[in-house]
């Protein structure tokens, strides 16, 4: 591998001095203003789905949207007529997919032009802008729009500085990842439970400006914590460049080596990704929500079932760091190729749980107890641990300096190929049998595993660097 990180490592002389539980400070501001981010990212898609099936969409409503049908036309021109639901399917794999797509140029902006402090401000800003105009609903694409430009600012250069907190070859990186993706979860575990609450309970605007609200936390919290973090490598990347020094044999083998997983990855998020769409209808209309305990009698709000899977993402990082931690004393440790085909093959098997649920039932018409879909949350919890954080540090640790938040956007953006095929397969929901549709994705599922797997062989010299 190239001997410079992946994340534009600070300058030698840099460190810093003031540590908190074993990390650096600026780890804790980092952590605070993902969780934020992300608290406004997952508010909002916990009643995206349910919003535009059971309101925004209907006839009445969506003639108001601004650009609603032009986009509807589009649409339908590739792939027929499209009824609510899957209309609202191919919008929630539009939004998702280009907001893991905009990285990409988000990246460029931070190594070439403003560096990455500044283009995470922007982002910041951007987004609870947009968050805000989604409480107007003839303003909602615009509203997407503006989000997806947010997200592409933010999302790589908020990662990227994670590493960059650490000297090269400081074997606390890695687990800083699993602390800064626990941040991740626990905004993504409130958010269904204030913003999905408020859009069920109160109305669906109340929810959206909850998010705003939220991103404008993660703002004040980066803005107040700078002084903690690394000094912006954009100077010395661009110093970097005018010595003209090409990439090296060992730095094309990084980037051979994202390119290879890019595939198998996307897959993974297109089955993954099914949580805030067809997962949330299931929830909605398949499963028994009713609960009878001395503190609660009645019905589980269908979006509090989207805080399960963060819930359980700070729940069980730190099992299994410790698990990760005592197979490498043992030397068994999977290698970073064995943990994402688990992954994989974890998505597979909570979508196989469905499956059985859906036939249980007794097909269409039936509902399934709740627990099956808290087991399924548990899979592909587990699963996601596998690979998720995994392939965040991996680009922190391969990838060529000079190029760190391109390559991690690029990254980031086989969330936008797998989100885009999330919406078209979730378009299937309303036409397959429930069991079936499940059984589609865990097929889907198993062949990124097996397909990670192959690349086991090939990839393990280049990684091995």
């Amino acid at each position: 591998m190239s001997a410079e990180p992946a994340t534009g490592e600070p300058a030698a002389e840099w460190r810093s001095s003031a540590d908190l539980f074993g990390h650096p400070k600026g780890l804790t501001f980092l952590f605070g203003t993902e969780m934020w981010e992300r608290f406004s990212y997952y508010g909002m898609r916990a009643v995206l789905v349910l919003y535009m099936v059971k309101y925004l969409l209907l006839p009445g409503q969506a003639e108001g949207v601004v650009g609603l049908a032009t986009l509807r036309a589009a649409l339908e021109w590739v792939l027929g007529p499209l009824g609510p639901q899957p209309l609202a399917s191919q919008i929630y794999g539009l939004y998702t997919g280009f907001v893991y797509l905009t990285p990409i140029i988000g990246g460029l902006v931070a190594d070439r032009l403003l560096g990455q402090r500044r283009t995470v401000i922007i982002g910041a800003a951007l987004m609870a802008a947009g968050h805000f105009m989604m409480a107007f609903e003839g303003l909602f694409l615009l509203a997407l729009f503006t989000l997806i430009l947010a997200n592409g600012a933010f999302k790589p250069n908020i990662s990227t500085q994670v590493g960059s907190l650490y000297a090269p070859g400081d074997h606390r990186r890695d687990r800083a990842y699993s602390i800064f993706y626990v941040g991740i979860n626990l905004g993504g575990f409130m958010a269904p439970l204030v913003c999905g609450t408020l859009g069920e309970k109160v109305g669906w605007h109340y929810a959206f400006g909850a998010a705003g609200i939220g991103m404008l936390f993660g703002l004040v919290i980066y803005l107040y914590g700078q002084r903690h973090l690394p000094p912006d490598p954009r100077e010395r990347i661009a110093a970097a460049r005018r010595e003209a020094r090409p990439l090296d044999r060992e730095d094309w083998r990084a980037i051979a080596v994202l390119l290879a997983l890019f595939v198998p990855v996307s897959f993974f998020w297109a089955t993954y990704e099914q949580q805030g769409n067809t997962i949330v209808l299931w929830a909605d209309g398949f499963t028994d929500r009713s609960l009878d305990l001395l503190f609660w009698q009645g019905e589980i709000p269908t979006t509090w079932f989207q805080s399960f899977n963060p819930f359980l993402i700070f729940a069980f990082t730190p099992l299994v760091v410790s698990l990760w931690a005592r197979q490498a004393r043992k030397g068994s440790e999977p290698s970073t190729i064995s943990k994402m085909a688990l992954g994989c093959l974890g998505v597979a098997i909570a979508n196989l749980i469905l499956a059985f649920a859906a036939w249980q039932a007794g097909g269409d018409g039936g509902k399934a107890g709740w627990l099956w879909l808290f087991a399924y949350f548990v899979i592909i919890t587990v699963g996601e641990l596998y690979i998720s954080p995994i392939g965040l540090s991996l680009v922190s640790k391969i990838a060529p300096a000079s190029i760190l938040s391109l390559l991690m956007g690029l990254w980031l953006a086989t969330s936008f190929a797998g989100n885009l095929l999330a919406g078209w397969l979730g378009g299937f929901w309303s036409a397959m049998g429930k069991s079936e549709f499940f059984l589609m994705i865990a097929l889907i599922a198993l062949v990124a595993s097996a397909a990670i797997r192959l690349l086991a062989g090939p990839l393990k010299s280049a990684l091995d660097q």
